[in-house]
């Protein structure tokens, strides 16, 4: 019998020391900029936060702001464009700061310690990723009327992509239809957990539709632009996650009954909603794993303080059982979080983001399951408190936990890094729209 093994295939992430894609320092452009949002952050972003949240409790409209509290977000947002802390996101220099990814995930680490700074820099989800779309694909007409004041921080928008009676992590299987009759795309359907259909300040959708159902899989899908005023859309209700309605920002329930939008509405062309999902997959997909990282050195922040604020048994309970284990864990699981975050975000700017979707797909699998163990982790150590709205683990790890479904399932990330390694072995070619998910 021949017990040779054969050599392995090529490895498609060997380690080359001296390969670029390992050169994860910030650029000395970036440095001051880095260091100026930390202290904004601290300064100006956490105090208005905190006044933000009493003056929202109890209010009388739960779907609305209560005084005072749009009026202190906007100051803090004309202080943040004051100070040139504006719009990191976009690699341009021209609509933003110029900064590559790996700049970027440096400072969205720090966004992501105060939920609210990201909005207060105009950085926050889903108006990020749309404005990545608007900014590379939008005709001139669409730019001015929408990309504008979302750039400026005026207005919200949202992706509406999520139907409810169709397993959407397969972006093949969306359904809602649009038809086009005398210049117009006629829209019939539902979406749901549209996050941020709820919030006032919401005037555009992004919507995909399949507007091509007898062309191949992956041009049947378009996107088009819908205002969320337009006669026929209907918001239902939010969707609640936990039981919480996410007020008044919302992950909403939408009808679409013959909703009608001009022909121009279309984003690129009928049939490339596949393409524009890529710019979808490239930046803006792993922003929400660069704010986690945030997340969870804020968790460990306050899993340490309260282990050492309590006592049981006659010790600090930081130090009671297995505790000093799970904080070694948890500052382990960071650093390498950490690392994998910069490393996708340096394949995309040395890469290309159609190339560094393997290592885009790898963060998103890893940092949002990692994360929710912490902060469970946080919420263990605080006891009975840590579940209360006495801290805020319980709306962290509600959020990182529908992360986990919400930026594509865990299995389809898998499927995509697994599929990629086992297929250096097998060769074959591969399937550009099977991992393709996007909800943010």
């Amino acid at each position: 019998m021949n017990t040779h093994t054969p050599p392995p295939a090529k490895a498609a992430f060997g380690f080359d020391p001296h390969d670029d894609l390992n050169d994860l320092r910030m650029s000395e452009k970036a440095t001051p900029l880095y260091e100026h949002v930390k202290r904004f952050v601290h300064e100006t972003v956490a105090p208005m936060s905190e006044k933000f949240h009493q003056l929202g409790e109890g209010r009388a409209d739960r779907w609305s702001y209560a005084p005072g509290q749009l009026e202190l977000l906007e100051e803090a947002k004309n202080q943040a464009k004051k100070e040139g802390l504006w719009n990191f996101f976009l690699p341009d220099a021209e609509t933003g700061e110029g900064l590559s990814n790996l700049d970027y995930a440096y400072i969205a680490v720090e966004l992501g310690k105060v939920p609210l700074a990201s909005e207060v820099m105009n950085c926050s989800a889903p108006d990020t990723g749309n404005m990545e779309v608007l900014e590379r694909v939008g005709t001139p007409e669409q730019k001015e009327r929408w990309l504008k004041p979302l750039l400026n921080g005026e207005i919200r928008s949202a992706f509406a992509m999520t139907e409810p009676d169709r397993a959407s992590s397969d972006a093949k299987n969306v359904g809602m239809s649009a038809v086009l009759e005398n210049g117009e795309w006629v829209i019939n359907g539902e979406k749901y957990y549209i996050s941020g259909a709820g919030d006032p300040r919401c005037k555009i959708m992004i919507t995909m539709v399949k507007t091509s159902p007898d062309a191949p899989p992956s041009r049947q899908q378009s996107q088009i632009l819908v205002p969320i005023d337009t006669a026929g859309v209907e918001i239902l209700g939010p969707m609640h996650v936990f039981g919480e309605d996410d007020a008044p920002h919302g992950h909403m329930h939408i009808r679409f009954t013959n909703v009608r939008v001009p022909e121009s509405n279309m984003l690129l062309g009928e049939g490339r909603g596949f393409e524009i999902s890529q710019l979808r997959l490239g930046p803006g997909r792993i922003h929400h794993c660069m704010r986690s990282i945030g997340q969870a050195e804020r968790a460990l922040d306050l899993m340490v303080r309260r282990g050492l604020s309590r006592e049981a048994f006659g010790r600090k309970i930081a130090w009671l059982g297995g505790n000093v284990e799970i904080i070694s864990r948890a500052r382990i699981d960071i650093e390498a979080m950490r690392l994998m975050v910069l490393k996708a975000a340096k394949a995309m700017d040395i890469l290309g983001n159609r190339e560094a979707r393997v290592w885009v797909h790898m963060v998103k699998a890893m940092v949002p399951e990692r994360v929710c163990q912490i902060i469970d982790q946080a919420i263990q150590m605080h006891g009975a408190t840590g579940v209360s709205q006495w801290t805020p683990l319980s709306r962290m790890y509600t959020g990182q936990r529908t992360l986990r479904i919400a930026d594509g399932p865990d299995e389809v990330h898998h499927l995509v890094v697994g599929r990629n390694e086992i297929r250096q072995y097998e060769g074959g070619g591969e399937d550009q729209t099977s991992g393709v998910v996007w909800r943010n």
